[in-house]
């Protein structure tokens, strides 16, 4: 198994992680999306709300338009919330980090892995949300069947931000739930 909590320890910071591997023109790309996106006053209360501490390692690269689109919604997620320690880990430069979670039998970007507080092992998503895939096979691949899930008149943006936020939910209750997490905390 892939030593998480020692490779977390070695992660940068949203900043650091650009000031490292960014261009000036990769960093003013994800800049731009960084004012775009917006938490409601709903997702920053649920965040914020948070009891149990969880860590988030995000495996990116400067360059990847994926990364651009999302990686400023994990700064805002974190902003959020005081439970939530994130670490940003370079795709080519973390080569281990990269073969130890690799999707579909590549080295996909941006892939969020989900600790506890004590470094147990809680979940990995990635490389892009439901939302992002469903606007992407109906551009490549014809029309889909509508689902009737998601409300239509929200942006690609705005979808994508309440998945990671609802993915980072799920992570949070299964915490929040867990018998041994429970018993350690006393609640």
């Amino acid at each position: 198994m892939f030593d998480f909590a020692t490779k977390f320890a070695s992660g940068l910071s949203y900043s650091e992680f650009l000031d490292r591997y960014g261009s000036a023109e990769q960093r003013a790309r994800w800049d731009v999306i960084h004012r775009k996106v917006e938490l409601t006053d709903t997702q920053r209360t649920l965040l914020g709300n948070f009891t149990r501490e969880m860590k988030l390692f995000v495996l990116a690269g400067a360059w990847c338009g994926d990364c651009v689109n999302q990686c400023p919604i994990f700064d805002h997620i974190a902003a959020a919330s005081p439970k939530i320690q994130i670490r940003y880990f370079d795709r080519d430069a973390d080569s281990d980090l990269a073969a130890a979670i690799s999707i579909c039998g590549g080295h996909r970007v941006p892939t969020v892995v989900f600790l506890s507080e004590d470094n147990f092992f809680c979940g990995i998503y990635g490389d892009r949300t439901l939302a992002k895939y469903r606007q992407m096979a109906a551009s490549q691949l014809g029309a889909a069947c509508p689902t009737g899930i998601g409300a239509p008149d929200q942006t690609l943006q705005q979808q994508v931000v309440a998945e990671w936020i609802a993915e980072i939910e799920r992570v949070q209750l299964m915490l929040r739930l867990s018998a041994r997490l429970r018993q350690k905390h006393g609640d």
